[in-house]
């Protein structure tokens, strides 16, 4: 079983930055993809990026490509999602995402509680 707790999130100026983290319980980080999901309000839960196991390979929608940036930390069995220039669009619950295995699939084993992010002035 895996755990994921998000920190950060909160209200957050159009064009401004923010820095989302997840930890995962347990001593399998390095086993885990990780990835990032969102849920704007009365829409689905849509893709946002995601990392490899192994830290190598990341993936992005197009629609935050070059806003974006996901890393991790095995260290601290931590991922982070970094978000600069934000728009209003962006407003959303964010999720942590985890599966086991060198890249996320759908439908995705493990869940964070998702903060929320609303982008407003």
């Amino acid at each position: 079983q895996v755990q994921l707790v998000e920190s950060g999130g909160g209200l957050v100026q159009p064009g401004g930055s923010m820095r989302l983290s997840c930890a995962a319980s347990g001593r399998t980080f390095r086993s885990l993809a990780m990835g990032w999901f969102r849920q704007a309000p009365g829409k689905e839960r849509e893709f946002v990026a995601a990392i490899s196991w192994s830290g190598n390979s990341t993936y992005y929608a197009d629609s935050v490509k070059g806003r974006f940036s996901i890393s991790r930390a095995n260290a601290k069995n931590t991922v982070y999602l970094q978000m600069n220039s934000l728009k209003p669009e962006y407003t959303a619950v964010y999720y942590c995402a985890a599966d086991f295995g060198p890249i996320i699939t759908i439908p995705t084993s493990y869940w964070g509680q998702g903060p929320p992010v609303p982008v407003s002035s």
